[in-house]
Order: structure tokens, then C-alpha cells, then sequence
């Protein structure tokens, strides 16, 4: 019988023996990855926040690589952001790299990802992805908190009215998250089941 404990994370399941130079990998990987789905953008009319393939990139990111990892990924797509690596979002009033993006009326999406990523990666340590009845709310927690953090920004750095707000900030995107929710919370399992499977063969 096998005493091994299971395994926590995909990331362990494809790379159970992590070193220095593998983490470095994964966060080099995961910084570029974040950084190129940010790039799909899609301008909303009348809001200052785009359609992104960037949530999608935090919900694998987090989900895949555990806390610790995730959240030094996100926090390198930052800084790596602020030094001048064009990695955020294209945007027409505010370049895609520098301190000022963080700070423009979207900063608070960029906070609200790096605190998800964390929290969706200390979820994945205790197996929520592996399953879709733990998965589904587990991604919905994540995007509500990059969503709150976005919001309370946006309404204050505006100066918007909560409806006004709520109409540039979230409505938008309302059925692109449940997509993307619903991709990540489907494939996540199916893959888990696969490595259950070959595991027990």
C-alpha cells in the first residue's frame, strides 16, 4: 500500500520534485502567460475597464499553482508590469506598463487578482479544484473578490455614483466570468480524474 501523501496542486502533479530553478520556471511561465491574456483586450464604451482574457489567466494561474506560488507570480507580473515590461492590458488613456496604471481608475482589478490568485491557490493546497461541487464556488469567491477590489477603486477614484459604477465596472463582464468560471470549474476535475486514473492503473 502506497503512504505517499496526495497530491495537492497540478503543478505538483506534473512536477512533484521542486527546486529553485523549477519554481523560477513556473513563475517566469506564469508571468508571461498573465501578461499575453491581458493582452486580448476588448474596449468596453464608456468604461475605462476593457474585456480581458487576463481573470482567466489569474482563476489557472491560482487554481494550478498553489498559494505560495501563485501569489509570487502575480506579484512578479506586477513589479516586472511597473518596471516597464508592457504586460497590462491595452488601454487608450493609460500606457500598458508603469505605477501609474496601478494607480489609474483600474488598479483596483489588478489588487483584487493578487489577492485571489493567493486565496484561489490556498484553496487548490486543500484540493478544492479537484472537484466540481468545491471548484464552482471556489472560482466564483476568486472573481468576487478581484470584482470588489475593482469596484470600490473604480467608484472612488471616479467619483462615480454605485449604479454608474456597477454599469462600467462589472455588468459588462458578467457573462464572460461565468464562461471562464465555467471552463476552468469543468476542465480542472476532468484533468484531476485523468491523473486519479493513471495513478491507479
Amino acid at each position: 500500500m502506497s503512504t505517499s501523501a496526495p497530491i495537492a496542486t497540478l503543478r505538483a502533479a506534473f512536477v512533484p520534485k521542486s527546486t529553485a530553478i523549477t519554481h523560477a520556471l513556473f513563475i517566469i511561465g506564469g508571468t508571461a502567460f498573465i501578461g499575453a491574456m491581458a493582452q486580448i483586450s476588448i474596449p468596453v464604451p464608456g468604461s475605462p475597464v476593457p474585456v480581458t482574457g487576463q481573470t482567466l489567466a489569474v482563476l489557472l494561474v491560482g487554481t494550478t499553482y498553489g498559494a505560495r506560488l501563485a501569489l509570487a507570480t502575480f506579484a512578479t507580473y506586477l513589479l516586472a508590469a511597473i518596471a516597464g515590461a508592457p504586460l497590462f492590458a491595452p488601454s487608450a488613456t493609460t500606457p500598458n506598463h508603469g505605477i501609474d496604471r496601478l494607480l489609474s481608475a483600474t488598479g483596483g482589478y489588478l489588487v483584487g487578482m493578487l489577492v485571489a490568485a493567493f486565496l484561489l491557490g490556498l484553496l487548490a493546497d486543500r484540493r478544492a479544484d479537484q472537484k466540481f461541487k468545491t471548484s464552482f464556488p471556489a472560482l466564483i469567491l476568486g472573481d468576487v473578490i478581484i470584482f470588489t477590489f475593482g469596484l470600490l477603486w473604480l467608484n472612488y477614484s471616479l467619483e462615480l455614483s454605485w449604479s454608474a459604477t456597477i454599469s462600467a465596472g462589472l455588468t459588462p463582464f458578467i457573462f464572460g466570468e461565468v464562461l471562464k468560471i465555467a471552463i476552468v470549474a469543468t476542465s480542472l476535475p476532468l484533468i484531476w480524474r485523468k491523473i486519479a486514473n493513471s495513478i491507479n492503473k
